[in-house]
């Protein structure tokens, strides 16, 4: 049997910690890796949700909006589109043959204020179950 508040403590650790990385990391412009790791972030973060809803190990997938729905979120049709804009920044980070254009610093600070306020959120709501 599976000790399902360490697994929730472990991607919750993990989630703040990439979420760290990837803000340093686009401080210093490295705009890809950066996004990578809020990709990652919230990854973490759901993962934690899905342990947590389903007391089990969560599935070794990346993509956001699955996570979300296997979490049981009812997230708003916002942050499920912010969740799959995510999505790219995974692809991109895994997959170089298939890099889009770098973006440019302005979206990268708007892809990041948008998806901070998520992140806040899922922090603040997995603390509060």
């Amino acid at each position: 049997m599976i000790n399902v508040a360490k697994q929730v403590e472990y991607w919750r650790n993990g989630a703040m910690e990439d979420w760290q990385v990837g803000k340093e990391l686009i401080g210093r412009n490295h705009f890809r890796h950066g996004l990578f790791f809020l990709h990652l972030a919230l990854e973490k973060i759901l993962k934690a949700y899905v342990c947590r809803k389903t007391n089990d190990i969560a599935p070794p997938i990346h993509n956001l909006t699955r996570l979300a729905d296997k979490a049981g979120l009812g997230l708003t049709e916002e942050q499920q589109n912010l969740l799959a804009e995510a999505n790219e920044f995974n692809i991109e980070g895994r997959y170089p043959e298939l890099l889009l254009p770098v973006p440019t610093h302005e979206e990268v600070n708007n892809f990041m204020a948008r998806a901070e306020e998520i992140f806040k959120w899922l922090t603040k709501q997995l603390e509060h179950q």
